[in-house]
Protein backbone atom coordinates (compact mmCIF):
# COMPACT_ATOMS: atom_id res chain seq x y z
CA UNK A 1 0.00 0.00 0.00
CA UNK A 2 3.08 2.23 -0.95
CA UNK A 3 0.82 5.32 -2.24
CA UNK A 4 -1.35 5.26 1.46
CA UNK A 5 2.13 5.47 3.64
CA UNK A 6 3.67 7.95 1.43
CA UNK A 7 0.09 9.93 2.19
CA UNK A 8 0.57 8.99 6.10
CA UNK A 9 3.59 10.85 6.16
CA UNK A 10 2.68 13.89 3.89
CA UNK A 11 -0.62 14.13 6.48
CA UNK A 12 1.64 13.56 9.88
CA UNK A 13 3.83 16.53 8.52
CA UNK A 14 0.77 18.56 7.35
CA UNK A 15 -0.80 18.19 10.52
CA UNK A 16 2.05 19.60 12.30
CA UNK A 17 2.58 22.56 10.40
CA UNK A 18 5.50 20.87 8.46
CA UNK A 19 4.39 20.09 5.07
CA UNK A 20 7.19 19.31 2.91
CA UNK A 21 6.14 18.16 -0.73
CA UNK A 22 6.73 14.09 -1.31
CA UNK A 23 8.43 13.03 -4.06
CA UNK A 24 6.36 10.49 -6.03
CA UNK A 25 7.15 8.21 -9.29
CA UNK A 26 6.17 10.57 -11.86
CA UNK A 27 4.25 12.55 -10.33
CA UNK A 28 6.40 14.91 -7.76
CA UNK A 29 5.12 17.01 -5.11
CA UNK A 30 2.37 18.42 -6.58
CA UNK A 31 0.08 15.35 -7.19
CA UNK A 32 0.92 14.45 -3.46
CA UNK A 33 -0.40 17.74 -2.15
CA UNK A 34 -3.35 16.73 -4.63
CA UNK A 35 -3.81 13.41 -3.12
CA UNK A 36 -3.57 14.98 0.64
CA UNK A 37 -6.16 17.85 -0.55
CA UNK A 38 -8.54 14.82 -1.89
CA UNK A 39 -8.37 12.03 0.89
CA UNK A 40 -11.21 13.96 3.11
CA UNK A 41 -13.09 14.26 0.11
CA UNK A 42 -12.88 10.56 -0.66
CA UNK A 43 -12.80 9.00 2.76
CA UNK A 44 -16.18 11.56 3.47
CA UNK A 45 -17.47 10.06 -0.19
CA UNK A 46 -17.35 6.54 0.95
CA UNK A 47 -18.49 7.34 4.52
CA UNK A 48 -21.84 8.64 2.98
CA UNK A 49 -24.73 6.04 3.48
CA UNK A 50 -26.54 7.72 1.11
CA UNK A 51 -29.43 7.65 2.97
CA UNK A 52 -32.27 10.26 3.08
CA UNK A 53 -34.31 10.84 5.98
CA UNK A 54 -31.69 10.95 9.02
CA UNK A 55 -29.76 7.70 8.65
CA UNK A 56 -26.60 7.96 10.92
CA UNK A 57 -23.16 8.59 9.19
CA UNK A 58 -19.14 8.54 9.93
CA UNK A 59 -18.03 10.90 12.64
CA UNK A 60 -16.07 12.12 9.68
CA UNK A 61 -18.65 12.81 7.54
CA UNK A 62 -20.40 15.75 8.80
CA UNK A 63 -24.33 15.99 9.10
CA UNK A 64 -26.51 17.84 6.53
CA UNK A 65 -24.28 18.80 3.77
CA UNK A 66 -20.66 18.92 2.91
CA UNK A 67 -18.27 15.84 2.46
CA UNK A 68 -20.76 12.81 3.92
CA UNK A 69 -23.40 13.98 1.32
CA UNK A 70 -20.97 14.53 -1.69
CA UNK A 71 -20.88 11.06 -3.29
CA UNK A 72 -24.94 10.91 -3.00
CA UNK A 73 -25.49 14.19 -4.59
CA UNK A 74 -22.44 13.40 -7.33
CA UNK A 75 -24.37 10.01 -7.83
CA UNK A 76 -27.52 11.50 -8.18
CA UNK A 77 -28.53 10.41 -4.57
CA UNK A 78 -30.65 13.18 -3.90
CA UNK A 79 -32.68 12.86 -6.71
CA UNK A 80 -33.60 9.08 -6.44
CA UNK A 81 -30.72 7.90 -7.65
CA UNK A 82 -28.32 4.77 -6.25
CA UNK A 83 -27.45 7.12 -3.39
CA UNK A 84 -23.84 7.35 -2.60
CA UNK A 85 -21.40 5.54 -0.20
CA UNK A 86 -19.34 3.07 -1.30
CA UNK A 87 -22.16 1.45 -2.69
CA UNK A 88 -23.05 4.14 -4.42
CA UNK A 89 -19.69 4.33 -6.31
CA UNK A 90 -19.75 0.79 -7.06
CA UNK A 91 -22.88 0.74 -8.78
CA UNK A 92 -22.15 3.79 -10.99
CA UNK A 93 -18.62 2.29 -11.74
CA UNK A 94 -20.80 -0.80 -13.12
CA UNK A 95 -23.15 1.23 -15.16
CA UNK A 96 -20.41 3.93 -17.05
CA UNK A 97 -18.35 0.36 -17.64
CA UNK A 98 -15.86 0.32 -15.47
CA UNK A 99 -16.65 -2.93 -13.41
CA UNK A 100 -13.98 -4.62 -13.74
CA UNK A 101 -11.68 -2.18 -12.07
CA UNK A 102 -14.13 -1.80 -9.30
CA UNK A 103 -14.88 -5.44 -8.75
CA UNK A 104 -10.71 -5.64 -8.64
CA UNK A 105 -10.49 -3.09 -6.19
CA UNK A 106 -13.03 -5.00 -4.02
CA UNK A 107 -11.91 -8.31 -4.39
CA UNK A 108 -8.26 -9.50 -3.18
CA UNK A 109 -5.79 -9.22 -5.40
CA UNK A 110 -4.03 -6.72 -7.90
CA UNK A 111 -5.79 -3.52 -8.72
CA UNK A 112 -6.55 -2.95 -12.14
CA UNK A 113 -5.63 0.77 -12.86
CA UNK A 114 -8.22 3.55 -13.92
CA UNK A 115 -7.36 6.56 -16.29
CA UNK A 116 -7.94 10.10 -15.17
CA UNK A 117 -10.69 10.19 -18.15
CA UNK A 118 -12.76 7.81 -16.53
CA UNK A 119 -13.44 10.15 -13.46
CA UNK A 120 -15.60 12.72 -15.62
CA UNK A 121 -18.01 9.36 -17.13
CA UNK A 122 -17.93 8.29 -13.75
CA UNK A 123 -18.96 11.62 -11.46
CA UNK A 124 -20.08 13.47 -14.75
CA UNK A 125 -19.12 17.21 -15.33
CA UNK A 126 -20.72 18.48 -12.78
CA UNK A 127 -19.94 16.08 -9.96
CA UNK A 128 -15.97 16.11 -11.18
CA UNK A 129 -16.21 19.75 -10.39
CA UNK A 130 -17.74 19.86 -6.81
CA UNK A 131 -15.19 17.36 -5.99
CA UNK A 132 -11.95 19.64 -7.07
CA UNK A 133 -14.08 22.44 -5.55
CA UNK A 134 -14.53 20.76 -2.47
CA UNK A 135 -10.61 19.82 -2.13
CA UNK A 136 -9.47 23.41 -3.76
CA UNK A 137 -7.78 21.38 -6.43
CA UNK A 138 -8.64 21.86 -10.62
CA UNK A 139 -10.68 19.36 -12.10
CA UNK A 140 -7.94 17.96 -14.03
CA UNK A 141 -5.75 17.69 -11.23
CA UNK A 142 -9.25 16.00 -9.07
CA UNK A 143 -9.39 13.52 -11.71
CA UNK A 144 -5.89 12.43 -11.99
CA UNK A 145 -5.60 12.45 -7.94
CA UNK A 146 -9.40 10.44 -8.05
CA UNK A 147 -7.91 7.73 -10.20
CA UNK A 148 -4.73 7.07 -8.19
CA UNK A 149 -6.45 7.09 -5.02
CA UNK A 150 -9.68 5.47 -5.54
CA UNK A 151 -8.25 2.03 -6.18
CA UNK A 152 -6.20 2.25 -3.36
CA UNK A 153 -9.04 3.91 -0.57
CA UNK A 154 -11.48 1.34 -1.57
CA UNK A 155 -9.04 -1.57 -1.33
CA UNK A 156 -8.20 -0.62 2.22
CA UNK A 157 -11.88 -0.16 2.97
CA UNK A 158 -12.80 -3.56 1.82
CA UNK A 159 -9.81 -6.05 3.19
CA UNK A 160 -11.79 -9.00 3.16
CA UNK A 161 -12.90 -9.18 -0.51
CA UNK A 162 -16.59 -7.59 -0.05
CA UNK A 163 -18.22 -4.75 0.80
CA UNK A 164 -18.80 -4.43 4.47
CA UNK A 165 -21.92 -3.20 5.96
CA UNK A 166 -22.54 0.61 6.50
CA UNK A 167 -21.35 0.32 10.57
CA UNK A 168 -18.30 -1.36 9.92
CA UNK A 169 -17.34 0.72 6.57
CA UNK A 170 -18.07 4.21 8.71
CA UNK A 171 -15.48 2.48 11.51
CA UNK A 172 -13.27 1.23 9.33
CA UNK A 173 -13.30 5.21 7.49
CA UNK A 174 -12.94 6.32 11.33
CA UNK A 175 -10.12 4.69 11.81
CA UNK A 176 -8.25 5.23 8.74
CA UNK A 177 -9.28 8.86 9.28
CA UNK A 178 -7.91 8.84 12.75
CA UNK A 179 -4.78 7.52 11.48
CA UNK A 180 -4.11 10.14 8.35
CA UNK A 181 -4.88 12.49 11.18
CA UNK A 182 -7.93 14.27 9.97
CA UNK A 183 -10.59 13.77 12.44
Amino acid sequence: MGLLDELLGGLAGQSMGRMQPQQQAGGGGGMSQVLIALMPVVLGMLANRGAQGGAPQSNFAPQGGGLGDLLGQVLGGGRGGMGGGLGGLLAQMQQTGFGDQADSWVSRGANKPISPDAMSQIFGRDGLEQISRQAGVSEDDAARGLSQLLPEVVDHMTPDGGVPDDDALANSVDQFSRRLGLS
